[in-house]
């Protein structure tokens, strides 16, 4: 007697390398005879891919989770399951706090991740891991380690074998994903305990998905890690990006690429130009500031001045003048002075910076900072956040403005009342959308097409076809 496909869901909360593991988990349950389907209430199990980088980001996984775990009272749900970076931060722990959720997975049960849920359905019990730092799995040196020693996701050894992951989304871009996990020490950060040592995968693999993602109609590639800047660092060659790119560029069907995350630190002048200068790919640099004053940077374990973040922007403006660029910071770090935020605001007013998103400082489980002295009261934190948040508001206005009179090159991502896409400036979800006008009607999504920018509001443009 046969009998139906058992149907999972999966919700994924935070950034777009979890977006990258949702299809990858999709991709195992379909081979492992799930069916998958966008909706949890039709679902007989769903899977939260929960986000653990700070405290909002963790309340809205449990937030999440309850909302799902309702779904067995009220709709067809037999099992609720945490999986994700949250999951694998806490475990056991997670598990105990939060009954409600029927297992807590961490990255390690990944690869069987169809029998495991199967079991979970059917009533089984899955004991919820210990939490190890992860970094611990892997040798300290880069050369030395291998991806199939360990589950590492998006980039574990059956991927590379030839795995293809299940798209859960239709958008005319997606993310494809170069390395897992982190070698910095950043003292706020507590990622790298959890995603563990940085781990390149293989340019080939790469590709191969590449190729794979522009047979899905697939326009644009957004390349995503903790680190983009350290990609091939273990493979024996630091500038491997930049012999990636180009080929990248040149796969069927891909008519743009988009890098990420890259550390200023680390930003070369070789991949400066590989960005800034190569047909196919976008001049957009997502460069993790977090801070301008030194004192700052140094408390933080990072390197950098006003000066030197300056002189970088200037190379990369001297290769595309009119080149997108995002960065993120946090105030009210422990010792933070007046003169410290003065030091930032000043850079981000000379900055010309597209987007930057702006956090308040607050300790993380397991981070150096958490016993650092000289902390700053969270009313103070917060109303300094509010202070940079609104000088943010109004510099990113006035760079949109600057933008007025330029021909963009859209991708379209929705039509109907509106047109709407985004610049080769405009990111992924976070950097502001380009809303079309003019002669729209025969407009698709995944076009590519050129306009000229009549207005802005905010960070966004209007620009006429």
């Amino acid at each position: 007697m046969s009998t139906k496909p058992l149907s999972v869901a999966l919700v994924t909360l935070g950034c777009t390398r979890n977006e990258v593991d949702s299809e990858e988990l999709a991709g195992r349950l379909q081979a492992g005879g799930f069916t998958l389907v966008a909706d949890p209430q039709d679902a007989d199990t769903v899977l939260v891919n929960t986000c653990g980088f700070v405290e909002q980001a963790k309340k809205d996984s449990v937030d999440t989770l309850l909302e799902a775990a309702d779904l067995k009272e009220h709709g067809k749900a037999k099992a609720v399951v945490a999986i994700g970076c949250m999951a694998e931060r806490y475990g056991k722990e997670l598990a105990e706090s939060l009954p409600e959720a029927d297992a807590v997975l961490g990255f390690d049960d990944y690869p069987d991740i169809a029998a495991k849920l199967q079991a979970i359905v059917a009533g089984g019990h899955h004991e919820a891991h210990t939490p190890t730092d992860r970094r611990l799995l892997l040798p300290i040196s880069p050369a030395e380690r291998s991806a199939g020693s360990i589950s590492v996701p998006g980039v574990s050894a059956d991927l590379a074998a030839g795995f293809e992951r299940s798209r859960l989304s239709d958008a005319p871009w997606a993310p494809l994903k170069l390395a897992s996990g982190c070698d910095r020490r950043c003292t706020f950060c507590a990622i790298p305990t959890f995603r563990g040592s940085f781990v390149s995968r293989r340019p080939s693999d790469v590709l191969a998905e590449a190729r794979w993602l522009g047979e899905q109609g697939v326009k644009e590639l957004f390349l995503v890690s903790e680190n983009s800047t350290s990609y091939g660092k273990d493979l024996g060659d630091i500038g491997l990006l930049e012999t990636l790119l180009p080929e990248l560029a040149a796969v069927d069907g891909i008519e743009r690429v988009r890098v990420s995350y890259l550390q200023p630190a680390e930003t070369r002048p070789g991949l400066i130009k590989a960005i800034g200068a190569t047909p196919g790919v976008v001049p957009y640099f997502d460069l993790s500031f977090q801070h301008a004053s030194n004192p700052v940077l140094r408390r933080m374990k990072r390197f950098g001045d006003p000066e030197s973040f300056l002189t970088l922007l200037e190379q990369v403006r001297a290769y595309a003048p009119e080149a997108g660029v995002r960065s993120n910071v946090i105030v009210g770090f422990p010792g933070e002075t007046d003169e410290d935020l003065q030091t930032l605001t000043q850079f981000l007013t000379d900055a010309r910076l597209d987007v930057v998103g702006v956090f308040g400082y607050s300790d993380e489980d397991g981070t150096e900072a958490m016993g650092f002295d000289g902390k700053i009261d969270a009313d103070e934190v917060e109303e300094r956040a509010a202070y940079v948040r609104d000088l943010v508001e109004e510099l990113t206005a006035q760079r949109a403005e600057e933008r007025i009179g330029q021909t963009v090159r859209v991708l379209v991502e929705e039509t109907g009342e509106e047109v709407i896409g985004r610049a080769a400036h405009q990111g992924p979800d976070v950097d502001g959308v380009t809303s079309l006008v003019g002669d729209v009607d025969h407009i698709r999504v995944g076009d590519l097409l050129d306009a000229v920018v009549n207005a802005s509001a905010g960070v966004d443009l209007i620009a006429k076809v």
